[in-house]
């Protein structure tokens, strides 16, 4: 008995001559290799259809081109491999191929003082595309940080300067009175408020950047911020954290101005996108601040 040759619709004309931008899939999952890290990761995966007069594209070449990424260092160059693959495989019907790969990268960050360490998650993505043999690569990233506003603190200081007054009016001041009156709960009569904030970073690489500085970008960001969130601490760390949000107030406009600079600084980066987002605990929404960059050219 002669065996049934399997149907391949997608290699049927299409009944609406169209081309298309993008067809592909969204959200495969798969191991990837980062610095040598095994990591958890989703993947979209896609072509152009530029040839309108074709059906539709197969999938499942994508999906098997993906494994390349199981084994390897992802880089640039191996992103560019599995992008022309795609293209190879779709060769007639396809110009244009995109992958975008999404993840928590783990770093472990040691305490500001003690000698304790722990693992922080930064979510990445890592967008690459083929058009018409022009590579390009960006690179997502978000940064968390704690953010004390500089209005806040200035309030707080003239009540506890009002206290003084009142405890202290007309009274012949003691080194000693001065020291516990501080060490007080009357000491600290007002704080200033303060906030989990999210730094979410859009770096376009410069053509021919063989890594992707993914550590040295969120290194960089952490060292322009000055209060990036900790993980194990001992109360000498917390006392530590205080003294860093204290000498690093900040409003959302501070912050993207720190960053714009210290991006700038790098020299992988060809263009970045930026925006910090203070969620406020006074308010019952946020404060955001973005700003944008791109080299000029030599």
């Amino acid at each position: 008995m002669n065996a049934l040759t399997l149907p391949d619709i997608a290699a049927q004309a299409s009944r609406q001559a169209l081309p298309l931008d993008w067809v592909g899939m969204c959200g495969i999952a798969l191991p990837i290799l980062i610095d040598g890290q095994r990591l958890s990761a989703k993947a979209d995966a896609g072509v152009s259809l530029d040839d309108g007069e074709a059906r539709g594209i197969h999938m499942s070449r994508l999906y098997l081109a993906l494994e390349m990424l199981e084994s390897q260092d992802l880089q640039p160059a191996l992103l560019r491999q599995v992008l022309q693959r795609f293209l190879d495989s779709h060769e007639g019907l396809s110009n244009s191929a995109y992958l975008r790969v999404h993840t928590d990268l783990l770093l472990k960050r040691p305490a500001l003082v003690s000698p304790l360490a722990g693992w922080k998650s930064y979510p990445v993505s890592i967008e690459a595309r083929l058009e018409k043999q022009m590579f390009h690569v960006e690179l997502k990233i978000d940064v968390s940080y704690s953010s004390t506003c500089p209005c806040s603190a200035a309030l707080a200081r003239q009540l506890i300067q009002q206290q003084f007054i009142d405890d202290f009016a007309n009274t012949s001041l003691q080194h000693e009175d001065v020291l516990a009156w501080l060490g007080s709960a009357k000491g600290i009569i007002a704080t200033p408020h303060s906030q989990r904030s999210t730094a979410h970073l859009r770096v376009d690489l410069q053509p021919g950047q063989p890594s992707l500085p993914l550590t040295e970008l969120i290194d960089q960001a952490e060292a322009a911020l000055g209060t990036a969130v900790q993980t194990a601490v001992k109360r000498a760390d917390e006392q530590a954290f205080a003294l860093a949000n204290g000498q690093n107030l900040m409003f959302c406009e501070d912050a993207a101005r720190r960053l714009n600079l210290a991006l700038q600084r790098s020299d992988a980066v060809q263009a970045f996108h930026l925006k910090v987002i203070h969620a406020e605990s006074l308010h019952a929404h946020d404060a955001v601040a973005e700003s944008r960059w791109t080299r000029a050219r030599a």
